[in-house]
């Protein structure tokens, strides 16, 4: 295998998701089983303590015909610069970005692949349809998020009226995909830097994006290729992925904003933490109460 061109460099993060990144990366070689297109996996494991890094590794020694490349880090760098490692050793003239607790449905991998090739002159980026475990659609694309998108999140359930966040039935450009699923050109990454490895978590492909649109780049929707996306899997619960979403609106409005859009900003994260917290009092709960205290504190000191 190692003497032919490899086609498509499959990148996976994992973070103490033992299991779930096992399903992954079965549900890949499952999804290529009959595929002749030449393909490699690399896999990076941000100092996972569930036994990760010991899986992987079984998963390597099991499958001995699979293209694997494993890097293992001593520290947890985060989503974007482990995502950076990989790709700087990825020999794949094309990439696929996918999370960890990603299920890849039937040929999904190849469908995206020979979607994004038939019109390469006019897509740069490409993402599939994401599902929820029952299979019902998840909202994984959308419009930058602008002042008046981000009220319609923080207070106008704007997912639900599909303002901030949709899963459209037909194939469409879009300001962006989900980071659990991007396809591009290794060279299109490379070009613009990689992920802001500033960006811990969340956000990051919301500044990608950003960015290639900034340099004319075009960014689709393709709903035919599916993939079952879990979330959140190592989140450790509700109250992280807030607080990295509030940081990280706080830091794409300081880098591709005026000062003034900050502020409005900070207005609206606070505002929107100080009616969590009566909420929380309200109901008696410690979880709302906390994280959005939480929340204040970090729009407040912005």
């Amino acid at each position: 295998m190692s003497e032919r061109k490899i086609e498509l460099s499959i990148i996976v993060i994992s973070y103490n998701t033992k299991t779930i990144t096992q399903n992954c990366l079965d549900s890949i070689v499952k999804s290529l089983k009959k595929s002749q297109m030449h393909y490699e996996i690399i896999m990076v494991d941000n100092a996972s303590t569930d036994g990760s890094q010991d899986q992987i590794s079984k998963f390597k020694s099991q499958n001995h015909n699979l293209n694997l490349k494993t890097l293992f880090n001593k520290k947890n760098v985060g989503f974007a610069k482990a995502n950076n490692q990989a790709a700087k050793v990825a020999e794949g003239e094309y990439i696929l970005f996918l999370n960890s607790d990603v299920l890849v449905l039937e040929d999904a991998i190849e469908k995206l692949l020979t979607f994004y090739k038939q019109r390469e002159n006019t897509i740069n980026f490409l993402g599939g349809k994401l599902l929820n475990k029952n299979l019902t659609s998840q909202p994984s694309c959308g419009p930058f998020y602008s002042l008046s998108v981000i009220f319609a999140a923080l207070f106008l359930r704007g997912d639900y009226w599909s303002l901030t966040r949709y899963s459209p039935a037909i194939t469409r450009e879009v300001d962006w995909i989900s980071g659990a699923c991007i396809l591009t050109k290794n060279h299109y990454f490379s070009e613009l830097g990689g992920f802001d490895e500033n960006i811990f978590m969340y956000m990051d492909e919301i500044d990608l994006l950003y960015r290639a649109k900034k340099r004319g780049f075009r960014v689709f929707f393709y709903p035919e290729a599916r993939f079952i996306h879990l979330g959140s899997a190592s989140s450790q619960g509700r109250t992280y992925p807030i607080l990295q979403v509030y940081r990280g609106f706080i830091f794409f409005y300081k880098k591709h904003y005026s000062q003034q859009k900050l502020y409005i900003l900070k207005i609206m994260l606070q505002l929107k933490a100080l009616v969590g917290i009566f909420l929380g009092r309200v109901l008696n709960n410690y979880y709302l109460t906390n994280t959005y205290e939480e929340a204040f504190k970090i729009a407040q000191m912005a």
